[in-house]
């Protein structure tokens, strides 16, 4: 309904009103039945009536899972997700006891370190608190982004629609109670251009830092597993290790190409034996060497740690936190399994295998200081060194896994958001959702991975450069889950407050000691955030250029009515899409096409590609419609939503669904519209509240409608027909080509942006065409210049 008529309701008497209301609900109920039970919104005004016909809620996280696929989804998480972690016990003692152990109680103080570690951080932090946090099954940085966004407009690009809120698994489920500080804390965001900067950069600061581990994790792992041979034979020669561990690096990731469900399968079996046989190793040294290890439960072993060895000790917790690395990974890779399916894994084996690992390593060196620099291979009973040597190789080989396949899905939710250059997302699994494959980040990290072992060739400069970028990465994290909790689960104010003093203060303290080893290898991950964090940067800044350039000069509606009736131009038989990325409008590549080419096909339909900050949004739901006036030229507007796990081509051609769906919106469109004589303006209130009725006149009055009715079908049928013929006569795909250079007058820094950084990406990288398989047959590009 038009804002003037909801004015002129309100000045009506309240026995007009309370008729209004009636007739006005008489009349959604009449117009619901001859759309099919659909319901239609009152406001009639943008692209909204195709957005609510579907009820009901989707999405990843919404689907009720079986057991049996809960069970095999957690079956295959220890074989994705937690590799990276489970071989932390091959470094974690040697990294933090560099200089050799100087007292014996030392070792209790640095086992009651990792087991509160392993506690506070993976298992409660992220298995009960964080993965509660996903956004619609989907994990990771971006994912705490985009539910910010969602509930505060923190967006730098205006495209936000009120449309997009009735996407079904838009809304989030919030609580009832609407606390002070969540609205005061949201109006900050949203009035501060600031802080939405903020937000942006520290998210991309989290990408590039999980892309990091993506790099080091595998050399890590690698060259760890790898370097213990050395126990068995002295032979072996640091350059050979290092060219053992390039080669086993290099067919790990010529097999992503396989998809994350068929090396999950693969690698599931391997880190259950890996995990069966530290566990087991850990539980015979500790029955053997020293039981008495099981009080370093008691944190005051900590305090003496802390005060025997000040400095010292405060410097090794950079060895500690390797023990829980690979931890983000368990949150970015929910996508590829579920939240039950992950807290089943982690609580019912990962977590304890590895406190038996590390307790039993505890208790082999309380009798064999001497021995801590090789501390898993040497704690490994004869009998089982050969076997457990072959295993934690292939377990080495997994635990890279998990960090490359967390590297994929947020690269993926990153593209979503304007940032990051386009690159192919391959969708690996039919039956599971968001297991991706992207060939381009995979050749990439792994020229990185070899770059970085040959450079370093040892695991102690690596390790100072992972905790970096491990640690990082959980701040951001907590950073980001404190304003989820006090804006969108408006969490109690001691929940909060305990969060940040308890895990947020461990994080802090865990920073603080591996930036003090920045200039031992430490500089790595931040020199690899930089590099990444430039390219979203160009990406993303000019991304917001252009689009704000478009919102600036595009085609007014007077100006496209005007076009097309101008009887000047030709029109062609034929349908034709003209893809943009502006939502409130024409673009003005339209107009340099039609000064140059003075013909328009009979169907005209502007397609613009918007991303949401959901996972997935409802095929159903995916496209708004809304016609441009006059009626007879056929010239339509289209937003086609996606969220960032969507599969462009999963339901077929984007051109066929575009079709049904403008065939669904025509029909739904006709009959609202001719609903509309039957509004509140055309009733005689008076005889409605009396409850006058004529038997006659309803009589005559049906048998006009029924003539009316089959006037309407044969009119619908017309249109409907124009849009088929269109279809037949073939499908032009119109892609703008648009080239871009800083305007005059622009300083240097823009100019390098802009004409060299932001070119040199695009030139290099896919095209529109290329991300939604637009056949190149019929393809038109547009060429245009902005200048920004």
């Amino acid at each position: 309904m038009s804002s003037n008529r909801v004015s002129g309701v309100a000045e009506m008497s309240s026995t007009e009103a309370s008729a209004a209301a009636y007739s006005e609900q008489s009349m959604e109920e009449a117009v619901s039945r001859e759309l099919s039970g659909k319901k239609v919104l009152r406001r009639f005004d943008s692209l909204d009536i195709e957005s609510s016909t579907v009820p009901g809620r989707h999405g990843h996280a919404s689907k009720a899972l079986g057991w049996s696929v809960v069970l095999h989804l957690a079956f295959q998480s220890i074989g994705i997700v937690y590799g990276d972690i489970g071989t932390s016990p091959l470094y974690v003692y040697a990294s933090t006891f560099s200089h050799g152990i100087n007292h014996n109680d030392d070792i209790l103080g640095v086992l009651s370190l990792i087991f509160y570690t392993l506690t506070l951080i993976p298992l409660i932090k992220y298995v009960f608190i964080v993965l509660q946090a996903n956004d619609n099954g989907e994990g990771g940085t971006f994912a705490l982004y985009s539910l910010i966004c969602r509930y505060a407009k923190v967006g730098l690009i205006p495209s936000q629609q009120a449309e997009d809120q009735d996407v079904s698994n838009f809304q989030l489920e919030l609580p009832s109670s609407r606390q002070w500080m969540a609205s005061w804390v949201k109006s900050k965001l949203e009035g501060s251009r600031f802080a939405k900067f903020f937000l942006l950069l520290a998210t991309m600061l989290g990408t590039a830092m999980v892309i990091g581990d993506g790099v080091l994790t595998p050399c890590m792992s690698v060259l760890s597993a790898v370097g213990g041979i050395k126990v068995a034979t002295s032979a072996m020669t640091e350059d050979m290790i290092v060219w053992i561990s390039v080669a086993i690096l290099i067919f790990l990731f010529m097999i992503q190409r396989f998809g994350t469900d068929k090396v999950g399968y693969t690698f599931a079996p391997i880190i259950c034996v890996w995990f069966a046989f530290i566990g087991g190793i850990g539980l015979y040294n500790f029955i053997k060497f020293d039981p008495s290890v099981v009080k370093a439960i008691n944190p005051k072993y900590i305090v003496d740690y802390f005060r025997r060895n000040k400095k010292e000790a405060w410097i090794s917790l950079g060895g500690t936190v390797l023990a829980i690395t690979g931890t983000e990974a368990l949150f970015a890779d929910v996508g590829h399994f579920t939240v039950r399916s992950i807290q089943i894994s982690m609580c019912s084996v990962t977590y304890p295998a590895l406190m038996l690992a590390y307790t039993g390593q505890a208790s082999f060196l309380r009798h064999n200081n001497n021995l801590v620099k090789d501390t898993f291979y040497e704690s490994i009973p004869d009998p089982l060194y050969w076997p457990t040597f072959v295993i934690a190789i292939l377990a080495s080989i997994v635990a890279s896994q998990a960090m490359i396949s967390g590297t994929f899905s947020i690269v993926q939710q990153s593209l979503s958001l304007g940032c990051f250059p386009r690159v192919k997302i391959v969708h690996t699994s039919a039956k599971y959702e968001g297991q991706v494959y992207i060939p381009e980040v995979n050749y990439l990290l792994m020229l990185a991975c070899i770059g970085v072992t040959l450079g370093f060739r040892n695991t102690t400069k690596i390790g100072n450069a992972y905790g970096i970028a491990v640690v990082f990465v959980m701040a951001l994290t907590s950073a980001f889950l404190v304003l989820i909790m006090i804006m969108i689960w408006k969490s109690h104010i001691l929940l909060i407050v305990s969060y940040v003093l308890v895990i947020g203060s461990v994080e802090l303290l865990y920073l603080s000691s591996v930036l003090y080893k920045f200039d031992q290898g430490g500089y790595l991950p931040l020199a690899f955030a930089a590099v990444l964090m430039s390219i979203m940067y160009i990406w993303n800044d000019v991304h917001r250029r252009k689009y704000f350039y478009e919102l600036n000069h595009k085609v007014s509606l007077e100006k496209l009515k005007e076009i097309a009736a101008d009887t000047k131009f030709c029109r062609l038989p034929g349908l034709a899409l003209f893809y943009s990325e502006l939502v409130q409008g024409i673009p003005p590549i339209f107009k340099h096409y039609v000064a140059n080419v003075p013909a328009i096909h009979s169907t005209l339909i502007f397609v613009s590609i918007k991303s949401l900050p959901i996972s997935k949004v409802p095929v159903e739901e995916r496209f708004l419609f809304r016609r441009v006036q006059p009626k007879d030229q056929n010239v339509f507007r289209c937003v086609v939503r996606y969220g960032y796990t969507d599969r462009p081509q999963e339901q077929g051609p984007l051109e066929k669904m575009l079709v049904e769906r403008l065939k669904e919106f025509i029909t739904d469109d006709f009959w609202f519209n001719q609903s509309k004589p039957n509004t509140v303006e055309n009733i005689d209130y008076g005889e409605l509240d009396a409850g006058l009725v004529n038997d006659q006149d309803d009589h005559e009055n049906k048998d006009l409608n029924h003539v009316d009715e089959e006037k309407m079908q044969e009119e619908l049928g017309r249109e409907i027909e124009a849009l088929d013929e269109a279809w037949r006569a073939g499908v032009v795909h119109l892609i703008g080509e648009n080239e871009v250079v800083a305007g005059k007058g622009a300083g240097i820094g823009k100019r390098f942006l802009i004409n060299y950084a932001y070119n040199f990406l695009r030139k290099n990288l896919r095209q529109t065409e290329n991300v939604f398989d637009i056949p190149h047959k019929r393809m038109l590009k547009v060429g245009m210049t902005y200048e920004l």
